[in-house]
């Protein structure tokens, strides 16, 4: 075997002639450093403009109202996993966006938008279509009945495939089993992709209209009942959404543009603030024109709202800065116009927690829902 020379020894023998422009070292790419989003500030629960709190220290109330809870947080048990209670039963399946009706084809952003300069409340957006698959994941309680009309979740933001969400699933086993709430299916279905202006997310989750409920409502859970053998119940006090950031405000503008359909809303961290693109002038402010305009000028909705927004979420975090990006302000003015209309809700307000209150999930989730379904009755 002929003896290997080291590379840098290789590099000293070659002929000066041999090596060419081509050959010779690349300068580095500039290093683009990432800029940090400022840490949103700390908004105190008695700021001026604030709803008055009723402070909980860790317990829960299915009374309506505002109340605040934090800085610590300890995950209740029926959080957690138990294998002593009935087990529910998950299901995945994909929606490929070619064979759909709506939402076809789907939307994605070249860059981020820039302001409009003639209209402060838009942006201006350069997108290109997309074709795209939706994971749909369904949980199907342990006590479900085949052939019977069960309540229905829809959860926006679902899991990937092959990703079940263990833990939501694990929380509904719980409270199921306890009666706390009824033997619902959960049925969670995965955002288009991206994220706000321009991306196909947020033309599903901001836009003011009721499209994304119709297409779930004609589209999506069709498919659910047809494929797992299941049935959802046609009364809209037996359905429910949730949704964490836009998929909280998508949930409640599929209540509030389709309250025959459903009429339960559970938010956290609710994106009610101006992300709705591309602009539409009947509703300027998008979400924001919940508490601004839709709630005050309209008759109440036969909706039950729960909301939760943590002290340091989201503040103006893009280049519009319209007034309509605080998302503790949002989720506070909602909370006093709900009050004014006469509104079941409740509102928590989260110390020491971001945008999505991931921190406090295991202590108020479980109350939560358990509140989001009181009064229920089976017809």
């Amino acid at each position: 075997m002929k003896p290997t020379l080291p590379l840098f020894t290789f590099l000293l023998l070659t002929p000066l002639a041999v090596l060419t422009a081509a050959d010779a070292p690349k300068p580095a790419a500039p290093v683009v450093k990432k800029v940090d989003r400022p840490q949103p500030p700390t908004r105190a629960f008695d700021a001026p403009g604030a709803p008055t709190f009723i402070r909980l220290d860790g317990k829960q109330t299915l009374a309506d109202g505002n109340y605040l809870v934090g800085p610590d947080y300890v995950a209740v048990p029926e959080s957690k996993a138990n294998l002593a209670v009935p087990q529910g039963k998950i299901q995945q399946f994909q929606i490929d966006s070619k064979t759909t009706q709506r939402f076809n084809p789907g939307i994605a952003r070249n860059v981020f938008g820039t302001p409009d300069p003639k209209n402060p409340k838009t942006l201006i957006v350069d997108i290109h279509n997309i074709d795209y698959k939706r994971t749909i994941t369904i949980y199907i309680p342990a006590q479900y009945v085949p052939g019977t009309a069960a309540p229905l979740l829809v959860t926006h933001d679902g899991p990937g495939l092959g990703q079940p969400d263990m833990n939501t699933a694990s929380i509904l086993d719980n409270l199921i089993a306890q009666k706390r709430i009824p033997a619902l299916i959960m049925v969670q279905i995965a955002n288009g992709g991206g994220d706000a202006q321009g991306h196909e997310r947020g033309r599903e989750y901001d836009t003011m209209s009721g499209l994304f409920a119709e297409y779930i409502q004609h589209e999506v859970l069709p498919l659910v009942e047809k494929n797992y053998g299941v049935k959802f119940t046609s009364d809209p006090d037996g359905r429910a959404t949730m949704g964490t950031s836009s998929g909280g405000s998508a949930a409640l503008i599929m209540a509030w543009y389709h309250p025959e359909w459903f009429r339960r809303v559970l938010t956290l961290s609710g994106t009610f603030v101006n992300q709705q693109w591309p602009f539409d002038a009947k509703i300027p402010g998008g979400a924001w024109d919940f508490h601004e305009t839709l709630i005050p000028q309209s008759e109440p909705k036969p909706i039950r709202l729960y909301m939760a927004v943590g002290d340091r979420d989201n503040y103006n975090p893009n280049v519009m800065r319209d007034g309509m990006h605080d998302w503790v302000e949002a989720n506070h003015r909602m909370a006093k116009v709900l009050k004014a209309k006469g509104y079941h809700y409740q509102y928590l307000f989260c110390q020491n927690s971001g945008h999505g209150v991931g921190n406090a999930r295991g202590q108020i989730l479980p109350g939560a829902l358990e509140w989001l379904w009181q009064g229920y009755q089976a017809r």
